[in-house]
């Protein structure tokens, strides 16, 4: 069975990649090189080439809040592009099953928390990442379409925010624990300040990628209800951006030297997500604590630190 995986460079593409032999699946890990899914003729030259029976699509244009907040156009643009060919794609070629991957920052901003699988299109996304939400919202919608008018098991998954190893560290374009993780670590080498944007307030939920990669696969072989799937750690695992940068620090033993810098913009306070709907069919996973991650990340990045991603 061909599986074929949409950004399989990335975050997450890599993950998968470190437990695919743990499955009987013909992986094809797809990149840049092999095709611009923002153009309809090569999207159909890969599907053409590969003949997918599963399709995991995780190729978007994603950047960090300021990314988001900067580059609104091209955000939503080459997201919906990208959606629409890979979609219509495994329309036309059949594939089996799709598994999309959302984010929990396409829910609304003013809401109740935590957010569950329903509460998607209850109100406008936070403003500071609008385009990149509207763009997802939109994916959810065509697998929904595909569901209603052709009985396709084209579903979405929601993952919360994701770290690893192979993660983007751009100073100015990664998330929030990859572009904390590279700015403590040049802070270390020039005897500098380690200077944290923002207040460090905001709460969030962080998943690691190999926790994420397990989790996918689990969703593609047993999860065939139509509708929205979190996945997501529990409640109580959230986290202040500063307990996250206090982690990064003490690993690098800098903690001395950490700063917050509230000239810059906070971003969405919270978006909590319920994880019930997944822990209520999977009863026994583990997810990874976020000390261990974050530890296990800060050694493969000092490790592969000229070969990294945003080694600037």
């Amino acid at each position: 069975m061909n599986l074929l995986i949409t950004g399989g460079s990335g975050l997450v593409g890599k993950a998968i990649d470190e437990i695919k032999n743990n499955y009987n699946y013909n992986f094809i890990f797809l990149s840049s090189s092999d095709g611009n899914l923002t153009k309809l003729d090569e999207t159909e030259e890969i599907f053409k080439k590969y003949k997918p029976d599963y399709v995991i699509h995780l190729a978007a244009k994603v950047g960090g809040l300021f990314k988001n907040m900067n580059y609104k156009v091209e955000m939503l643009e080459e997201n919906i592009l990208i959606n629409y060919n890979v979609l219509s794609m495994c329309y036309k070629y059949n594939v089996k099953k799709v598994i999309s991957c959302l984010s929990t920052c396409i829910f609304p901003d003013k809401t109740n928390y935590p957010i569950n699988e329903e509460m998607m299109h209850d109100g406008p996304p936070h403003n500071s990442n609008d385009a990149y939400a509207y763009a997802k919202r939109l994916l959810e919608i065509h697998s929904r379409m595909y569901q209603q008018q052709y009985n396709k098991n084209f579903i979405c998954i929601i993952p919360t925010n994701i770290y690893g190893k192979y993660d983007n560290f751009d100073l100015s374009d990664g998330h929030v624990i990859p572009a904390l993780i590279h700015q403590c670590y040049l802070a270390k080498q020039n005897n500098k300040k380690f200077i944290v944007k923002g207040t460090g307030k905001p709460l969030r939920q962080f998943i690691y990628s190999i926790d994420l990669a397990k989790l996918i696969i689990w969703t593609l072989e047993n999860y065939n209800k139509n509708g929205n799937l979190i996945l997501s750690v529990p409640e109580e695992s959230e986290v202040s951006i500063k307990d996250v940068a206090t982690i990064i620090s003490e690993k690098f033993n800098y903690q001395k030297h950490m700063i917050f810098d509230t000239s810059y913009s906070d971003g969405q306070y919270k978006k909590t997500a319920d994880n019930k709907k997944l822990m209520n069919q999977l009863k026994q996973f583990t997810f990874t604590d976020i000390h261990s991650g974050i530890s296990t990340t800060i050694d493969w990045f000092c490790n592969n630190y000229k070969n990294v991603r945003g080694n600037i």
